[in-house]
């Protein structure tokens, strides 16, 4: 993945939505396993948000600020969203 962003409504303790940035990883992981990727996605963390994206959503951090999202996180991230 690229980028994925919460609109400025949606950041914070007043945000308006809950999990916009799981359920967006999760459609992403739906994709992957469509296209043979065994739900593999991986993207670059913000770095304040790394020790956030691997206690909320299972990601691994593979170094820098690349994380990676595997087949089982994939799973769980696919049932707990769809």
């Amino acid at each position: 993945m690229h980028l994925i962003e919460s609109a400025p409504f949606n950041v914070g303790k007043r945000k308006t939505y809950l999990g916009v940035p799981g359920n967006l990883l999760a459609f992403a992981c739906k994709l992957s396993f469509q296209r043979g990727g065994e739900g593999y996605v991986s993207f670059i963390a913000k770095t304040k948000l790394i020790n956030h994206y691997i206690e909320s959503l299972g990601a691994v951090h593979v170094g820098g600020h690349i994380m990676v999202i595997k087949t089982p996180e994939a799973l769980k991230l696919i049932n707990k969203y769809f």
